[in-house]
């Protein structure tokens, strides 16, 4: 099949290729490059789950799709820490990484031509990529009366944001669950930062305070990549409405969609342990405020960032231009408009890099 009539020919070009010019000239920088771009863990991945996966790693045959229930019963107990009630066995699903999920939800969900899906104005591109993939129109807005009378066929929140790091306090999170629930509109949050806090205190819209008890009507996308240092070993889960999930699962299992036996494994261990959660919170706390004293001090403003793994800054100039002046020192930074228009005079900037880089960041920009 030629390109042009390819699947790759809806899908927006990926954004990170724009950026190698500029990476180029950071790495030439006399003390290497600090890349700042991607919020990729760099820490060790915890003994605790290390542990488990190498004493789960005789695993012989296929595993399920619906997922070991020891997983899925970890899933709840670790959403129950945060408030979340309601929800059964039947309302989680294991997943291979969240960024997958996401892609492919409206697909597996019967979205298609004609159906339209909201996400945020500025928001991670993967919801449009989602969008585009099943065919469906895409609107960015912030504003539900900005969608008008139409009932949308899926509608993304995502708080804590990526890129702006911004917390929706629960009154607009209820407000939009019960906005949806009229319509029929399949509510999914991405809260895969929700234990990245800083300045604010998250909650899921499965909380009873948003959802009233309820998950009809409402799926959560969950991510052990950046509370447990899990990226390389694709873990997440989601939890909500069972028919949804229901819905899910069936399509899963024609497609062979299923996470490792060991990893399911690790994944447990990994919920079960908060020690090791709580000095990774440490480590990011750190980092983050280095950093943000850093950008300061060099005349950038941090805009929201009360959570997440990023700060989200600004010199009130083309986001380009500040991609540039930073690699020119040789930090890498990911340009506000890969998030959408409204973000084209900020950059976001991660502080998931070690110790060491972060320090040489600072000392560049100070």
């Amino acid at each position: 099949m030629s390109s042009s009539r390819g699947v790759s020919a809806r899908l927006p070009d990926f954004p990170w290729d724009k950026l190698t010019a500029h990476a180029a000239r950071a790495r030439s920088h006399p003390d290497g490059i600090v890349d700042l771009s991607v919020g990729t863990p760099v820490d060790p991945t915890p003994g605790v789950v290390q542990e488990a996966l190498a004493a789960a790693a005789d695993w012989p045959g296929y595993p399920t799709t619906i997922g070991l229930e020891a997983t899925r019963q970890a899933c709840l107990d670790w959403l129950g820490t945060h408030g979340v009630t309601g929800v059964g066995l039947d309302g989680v699903l294991p997943t291979v990484g969240s960024k997958e999920l996401i892609a492919q939800l409206a697909l597996h969900l019967g979205v298609g031509a004609g159906d339209l899906v909201v996400f945020p104005e500025l928001a991670y591109p993967t919801y449009d990529v989602g969008a585009a993939l099943a065919g469906a129109r895409a609107l960015a807005t912030d504003s539900l009366t900005a969608i008008g009378p139409e009932r949308p066929a899926l509608l993304w929140l995502n708080s804590p944001s990526n890129p702006t790091g911004r917390v929706l306090p629960p009154e607009h999170l209820r407000k939009v669950v019960e906005w949806c629930r009229e319509r029929g509109t399949v509510l999914v949050s991405d809260e895969c930062y929700l234990e990245c806090a800083w300045d604010a205190e998250p909650v899921s819209v499965l909380h009873p305070s948003v959802s009233g008890g309820s998950p009809d009507g409402i799926l959560t996308v969950h991510s052990l990549s950046k509370r447990s240092n899990l990226a390389g070993y694709r873990a997440a889960f989601v939890a909500g409405d069972p028919a949804l999930v229901g819905e899910l699962l069936a399509v899963r299992k024609n497609l062979g969609l299923i996470v490792p036996g060991p990893v399911q494994v690790a994944m447990a261990a990994a919920l079960a342990d908060t020690a090791h959660a709580e000095e990774q919170h440490a480590r990011y706390a750190a980092r983050r405020t280095h950093l943000r004293g850093a950008l300061e001090t060099a005349g950038f403003r941090v805009d929201h960032s009360e959570a997440s793994l990023y700060l989200w800054a600004t010199r009130d100039e083309d986001c380009w231009a500040t991609v540039s002046w930073l690699a020119e020192r040789g930090i890498l930074a990911a340009p506000g408009d890969f998030y959408g228009s409204a973000g084209a005079q900020h950059v976001r900037v991660a502080f998931t890099a070690t110790d060491e880089r972060v320090a040489s960041a600072v000392h560049r920009l100070t």
